[in-house]
């Protein structure tokens, strides 16, 4: 019976190493410098996040960095875990055969007791009668034992080797056990801090980006100051390209916007571009409006203010919105514009139509020319959606990118669409000064306004920028002070104290913010496949600080000197 129990709990030690040796090999990837490097990455995470609540502003895009590192160590655990799973299966079908094995391990235990027994030299010469005999039975005895015992020692030194490795294997378990815990409060975190951080933004935007109808209104007067033509009508565009004017001061900063108001419908510069590529009058107007057809409508007559009644025709011949030496299909374009919007101002003829860029620019008469040309060449020919005439607006210039009505406050028409106004894929300010279709442009990429006493340009001194910038954080901290947060250089239109410069410095000290004196460096960030400054991030005396584009832009048109502005959700930083 005494060899019989031994056997069996060699034959469990034996079971236990197979078990041990395959599990030992499936977690071979988790080893103890693994198990390190999962604890170091949770360790940062945690940090990060204790960052994160530490924070007054919890970003977005730092939580979706958080986030995708947690996806990498769970895929990691989630691996492991598989792993074990797969290796179990095989363990359970090996825990088969090894019964079957149970009986012959037995055996051999067995026989090595025997054999060590009947080994005795003493018991040898007893039983032999013949000295060779005696040797060669001797001989193979002992090294049948021999073999038995080396067997069995090794056995023994692997069990107890592997005894060791599972209890490392435990503690590895335990291990990643907790770290499996880590990651799911973490999970459970990041989840919950993303939806603080959405709730946050959408509360700043609403409270700080948002401007009241007072402010609406100021700015749009500054604009309106500024006289930019919403289309060629008003005759060639004259804007400056302030990179080549002299301020009279190094370190100074200029807003660039690309394009001009108002964004919609036919891009003029951009039909010019488009036509010298080769594209007919058809493949424009369907470049820049959707859901169309071409149809020819009869030539009624038309109010026109100011000149009494005639055929729309005739009418047409003294629209003066393009250029004359444009090419051919960019004028027919334009022709098919003016025609269409003619009749959907009117109602189908039914109404007067003005003469001004209010509504098209009529000077009378007939402008002749290619212009005549186009007109006759496309008679009778409008865009049709749903059956009636569009109003097919048109615009001078809009910095690579179409907008569609209600992104400019028109309401909802389905024949206007965003889109991309370039002949390739845009991916960066460069890109766009390259392939844009209005490239062309005086106006394409310039800064708006301008200051007499500074080389009339419209740059800015690094301390006006950060004064700017200083806005921003003082209305973001307390919303209550944006009375007072006009531009320096006007009257305040809400009849309070204007402050200044050091007025708003020493009030952020007081809420306890640092301000900024100067800005060394500025960084623009933007979606170019929807054409919209996204950040911006100030750099200076004071550290850095980010604002979405909106934002800066509001803040940037109420406080900025004269009558500079960002006149477009698409805008770039020059430095001097």
């Amino acid at each position: 019976m005494m060899p019989r129990k031994k056997g069996f709990r060699l034959q469990v030690l034996v079971y236990s190493i197979l078990f041990l040796s395959t599990v030992i090999c499936t977690l071979s990837t988790v080893r103890a410098d693994e198990i390190e490097d999962l604890q170091k990455q949770i360790n940062e995470l945690s940090s990060a996040r204790e960052q994160s609540v530490a924070a007054t502003k919890p970003l977005e895009g730092q939580l979706s960095s958080l986030k995708r590192q947690l996806a990498q160590i769970q895929t990691s655990l989630d691996n492991l875990s598989s792993n074990i799973k797969k290796k179990q299966k095989e363990l359970d079908s090996r825990e088969e055969k090894l019964v079957k094995q149970q009986v012959i391990l037995e055996e051999r235990v067995r026989s090595y007791y025997k054999r060590s027994y009947f080994a005795n030299p003493i018991l040898v010469i007893l039983s032999s009668s013949h000295s060779g005999e005696l040797f060669r039975e001797l001989s193979y005895r002992q090294t049948v034992a021999m073999e038995d015992k080396n067997i069995i020692t090794s056995v023994t030194s692997e069990v107890l080797d592997l005894l060791t490795q599972k209890e490392k294997l435990e503690k590895d378990k335990v291990s990643l056990a907790s770290l499996q815990e880590q990651v799911d409060k973490n999970a459970d975190f990041l989840g919950g801090e993303v939806k603080k951080a959405k709730e946050f933004q959408a509360e700043l935007s609403s409270k700080i980006a948002s401007l009241t109808a007072k402010q609406q209104q100021i700015i749009a007067a500054k604009l309106g100051s500024l006289n930019l033509p919403t289309s060629l009508g008003a005759g060639p565009l004259f804007c400056t390209d302030d990179r080549n004017l002299n301020p009279g001061f190094s370190g100074g900063f200029a807003f660039f916007t690309f394009g001009i108001p108002h964004r919609v419908g036919m891009n003029q510069y951009g039909a010019l571009g488009r036509a010298r590529s080769g594209q007919n009058y058809q493949d424009i107007l369907r470049a820049y409006f959707d859901s169309i057809s071409f149809e020819k409508r009869p030539n009624g007559n038309i109010k026109v203010q100011g000149y009494g009644e005639m055929p729309l025709e005739t009418y047409l011949l003294g629209i003066y919105e393009m250029p004359d030496s444009w090419p051919t299909e960019a004028l027919k374009a334009q022709a098919i514009s003016a025609r269409s919007y003619a009749l959907a101002y009117t109602d189908n003829l039914s109404k007067e139509i003005c003469t001004t860029q209010s509504c098209q620019v009529y000077k009378g008469g007939n402008k002749g020319g290619n212009w005549e040309s186009a007109v006759k060449a496309t008679e009778g020919e409008v865009l049709i959606s749903g059956g009636q005439p569009i109003s097919a607006w048109y615009s001078s210039t809009d910095g690579g990118y179409t907008y569609s009505s209600s992104d400019v406050g028109w309401g909802s028409r389905p024949w206007t669409k965003r889109t991309k106004d370039s002949s390739g894929d845009i991916g960066s300010f460069s890109d766009l000064n390259a392939k844009a279709y209005d490239k062309d442009s005086p106006c394409f990429y310039a800064a708006q306004g301008f200051r007499s006493e500074f080389g009339k340009s419209a740059w800015l001194k690094s301390s006006e920028v950060a004064d700017i910038v200083n806005v921003i954080k003082l209305a973001r901290v307390d919303s209550g002070t944006r009375a007072h947060l006009y531009q320096q250089d006007k009257s305040n239109p809400e009849g309070v104290e204007n402050w200044d410069f050091e007025k708003v410095k020493s009030e952020l000290k007081v809420r306890g913010q640092t301000p900024f004196s100067s800005i060394s460096d500025i960084s623009v960030s933007a979606d170019f496949s929807t054409g919209q400054t996204t950040g911006i991030t100030f750099s200076g005396d004071a550290g850095t600080e980010s604002f979405s584009g909106g934002e800066f832009k509001n803040f940037f048109n109420l406080r900025a000197p004269a009558n500079i502005q960002i006149v477009g959700s698409l805008f770039n930083v020059e430095r001097k």
